[in-house]
């Protein structure tokens, strides 16, 4: 769906009526689930999710860089736990799921870069339930994660790691077209044979209907487009598909999970942190500065489409 698609939803779920309709219409699918009480009991946390959500982001575009963080990280939890409450009618089940599910250094060495920090997936929290429930990851592929993967994995990113010759995706194809396109370096960037290649990101697209190669590139046709921004293939907000040029890169985690680690940590240095913060914001003297600043606009911009996409779900 467009920008302007998913603002009209947006707009549409503002009411108690239509929320209530759509949460009917979503648990109609779930087995056990009495639709129509449930979605009369979750409507009004449903709105006030959305609400609040967009609220606080709105608020981010608003505040100085100091804020910015806290604010986008809270705007995303609570979007993500509107999506979640169209598939878990009964969320939150336990205490246990309202933590962050996420973890970081409480102290920050000496000669501290962000880029090079890493955070730690707890076993229970948001993180994880939201990976489970809503994109049916039983499991998470790492343990820690340092930030500079997470910030090379977001297409809107890429141009900035260009501009000092460290890009780390290349572009594919299009959101709103079948036919993938890799470069045939990729087969030596990855150390793999064609078919390796092809068996290794098979599982997370469309069918492939059909496979050729020339000297210089790898063609895939697909049964239809890719619908998601879901790694190893990421989408830029313009529609161009991209994957890791590495296969250190090579990452299979929804890109709006990204966007939670990233602000989960900065929200936690813009508060616990506030001398290096302070001194990132006023100084601009790191080299951190232009990637988080990037990054703050592009989160600002991105959560509420990446969101909408899987308010979308079901809906259209």
């Amino acid at each position: 769906m467009s920008k302007q698609d998913l603002a009209l939803l947006y707009l549409y779920l503002q009411s108690q009526d239509t929320a209530q309709r759509y949460l009917e219409q979503h648990y109609k699918e779930l087995t056990g689930v009495e639709a129509k009480a449930k979605s009369y009991e979750n409507c009004n946390p449903f709105i006030y999710y959305l609400d609040h959500g967009q609220q606080f982001i709105t608020a981010s575009h608003n505040s100085p860089m100091l804020m910015q963080p806290i604010l986008l990280f809270y705007g995303l939890t609570h979007l993500l736990k509107a999506c979640l409450l169209t598939r878990r009618p009964d969320y939150p089940e336990s205490t246990s799921i309202l933590a962050h599910g996420v973890s970081t250094r409480k102290r920050k060495k000496k000669h501290y870069t962000f880029v090079h920090d890493e955070v730690k997936i707890q076993h229970n929290g948001l993180f994880s339930y939201a990976a489970r429930h809503l994109y049916d990851m039983n499991t998470i592929p790492f343990e820690k994660i340092k930030m500079k993967k997470l910030f090379a994995l977001i297409p809107e990113m890429n141009d900035l790691w260009s501009l000092s010759n460290q890009q780390k995706l290349v572009a594919i194809g299009k959101a709103d077209n079948n036919r993938l396109v890799f470069p045939a370096t990729t087969l030596d960037d990855y150390h793999i044979t064609k078919k390796a290649f092809i068996h290794r990101i098979s599982p997370h697209l469309p069918y492939i209907h059909k496979v050729s190669q020339t000297v210089n590139q790898i063609h895939l046709e697909l049964d239809k487009p890719i619908a998601q921004s879901h790694g190893p293939f990421f989408c830029h907000q313009n529609g161009t598909i991209y994957f890791p040029l590495d296969r250190e890169y090579f990452l299979t985690l929804p890109e709006i999970l990204i966007h939670y680690l990233l602000l989960y940590n900065l929200s936690m240095i813009s508060r616990y942190e506030t001398e290096w913060w302070g001194e990132l914001i006023t100084g601009k003297a790191d080299m951190d500065y232009p990637w988080i600043k990037h990054f703050l606009k592009t989160a600002a911009d991105k959560i509420p489409f990446l969101l909408g996409q899987e308010l979308a779900i079901g809906n259209t």
